[in-house]
């Protein structure tokens, strides 16, 4: 028996959002679950509340038998059709990118009294960029990510640490999660690599020299967490590969692999200045299955895992993550002044919350402690300040006020910040 995945957290966002006069944007990484929780999950809620199923009007664009209807002359009149009362219509369109003129469609449906537009998407350059712009306003994104840890753990047999392992290694894609051994788990991810998210982005932005886009694949799944920049992997390509590839087609392919979520850049904050710094910044991925993936399973270090899982966690619970940056003037032994620059993994912001987060595998020894928390004791502000590690038994605050907490503990607890 297949089991169910619950994503409660975004159905919660879907039904909260009903009736509101807007077109309800789901958008995330192909495969990650948007139609499972559209046509699935959603359905259901609405037939269990009552709604009749004849007033729930389902199209996929990316099936063969509906590839006629991706021609807007011909889907809008069906559409209309449809639409047989002046009772509620709820309108669940998946992989909506890949009907034609799908902005005037959806903003005609939507102009209906009864009618309520649920769409999904692959594809950020048309869906997610400039949502507000392109549908007047009437734009409503809800991002949805590979599975959670806590989303995982829920149909995972074994205790979170095994959990934790299996996670860090083959990630969250629901169709990789459900897979039986490992062997099933790596052939599935290197497919969906090659026959989907390539494949895609190659004939969607016409790319000639794919494999060069690959290779950049390939050095950015070798150094998550760490700073970069185009001219930076230029200089890499030119002296590993003798390429010639320049910073300007490196920035162009960035581009593509983030249109199609599969990378998120992380920009540097600076915390004195109070400003942005234009580069280096960090790249990770959105799911670490499919970046150890590219990597063949080698440069497993834990450490760069978990900064990456904390980077999504916070993400998809709504946060602008940057990372924090601090210039500090000390005087050495001999007198002699030194800046320094010293680096706060993440800061995260959503309304007036705000939070400066440390990813910490380890804390074995007082000297690491105090490296961890240095830059914390930089920062004069009051906004919550927190470590998070693997090997910290219990939450609790120390002397300076700063929380320490476990990645367990962390990412099974939606609200956990707030201890």
């Amino acid at each position: 028996m297949v089991k169910e995945i619950k994503r409660d957290y975004y159905l919660e966002q879907l039904i909260k959002r009903e009736g509101n006069g807007l077109i309800k944007i789901v958008t995330g990484i192909r495969r990650c679950g948007k139609s499972y929780l559209l046509r699935t999950l959603f359905k259901n809620h609405l037939l269990e509340n009552g709604v009749d199923e004849k007033h729930i009007i389902e199209m996929a664009f990316d099936l063969f038998d509906n590839i006629e209807y991706r021609d807007p002359k011909i889907f809008y009149p069906w559409a209309k059709e449809q639409i047989q009362d002046d009772a509620k219509y709820y309108f669940l369109l998946d992989e909506v990118q890949l009907l034609d003129e799908f902005v005037s469609v959806l903003n005609g449906l939507a102009d209906k009294k009864n009618c309520d537009v649920f769409v999904t998407g692959s594809n950020a350059k048309f869906l997610s960029r400039d949502i507000a712009t392109e549908f007047g306003g009437r734009g409503d994104e809800v991002h949805m990510y590979p599975l959670s840890f806590s989303e995982f753990m829920s149909v995972y047999d074994g205790n979170r640490y095994d959990g934790w392992n299996e996670y860090i290694t083959y990630g969250g894609i629901p169709l990789v999660v459900l897979a039986e051994t490992d062997e099933q788990k790596m052939t599935l991810l290197d497919n969906l690599f090659q026959e989907t998210y390539i494949s895609d982005i190659e004939k969607r932005n016409k790319i000639r020299n794919v494999g060069e886009m690959e290779s950049l694949l390939d050095v950015l799944a070798s150094a998550i967490g760490a700073l970069t920049n185009p001219n930076k992997l230029q200089k890499t390509f030119k002296s590993v590969n003798n390429s010639k590839i320049t910073a300007t087609t490196i920035t162009k392919y960035i581009e593509y692999l983030e249109d199609a979520f599969l990378i998120e850049e992380a920009k540097r904050y600076d915390i004195k200045g109070k400003s942005y710094i234009g580069t280096p910044l960090k790249y990770y991925f959105m799911d670490m299955g499919l970046r150890n993936s590219r990597i063949h399973y080698r440069q497993m270090e834990v450490t760069h895992s978990m900064e990456n899982v904390i980077y999504n966690e916070l993400r998809m619970r709504g946060f602008h993550v940057d990372v924090g940056n601090l210039t500090v003037v000390e005087k050495q032994k001999d007198a002699k002044v030194l800046k320094k620059q010293l680096e706060v993994d993440f800061i995260c912001n959503k309304g007036s919350k705000k939070y400066y987060i440390q990813s910490a595998y380890m804390l074995e020894t007082e000297e690491k402690m105090a490296q961890e928390i240095r830059p914390f004791m930089k920062i004069n502000d009051s906004f919550k300040k927190i470590i998070i590690t693997s090997n910290t038994p219990k939450a609790f605050y120390n002397d300076q006020g700063i929380l320490i907490m476990n990645v367990y503990d962390f990412l099974l607890n939606m609200d956990s910040l707030e201890l």
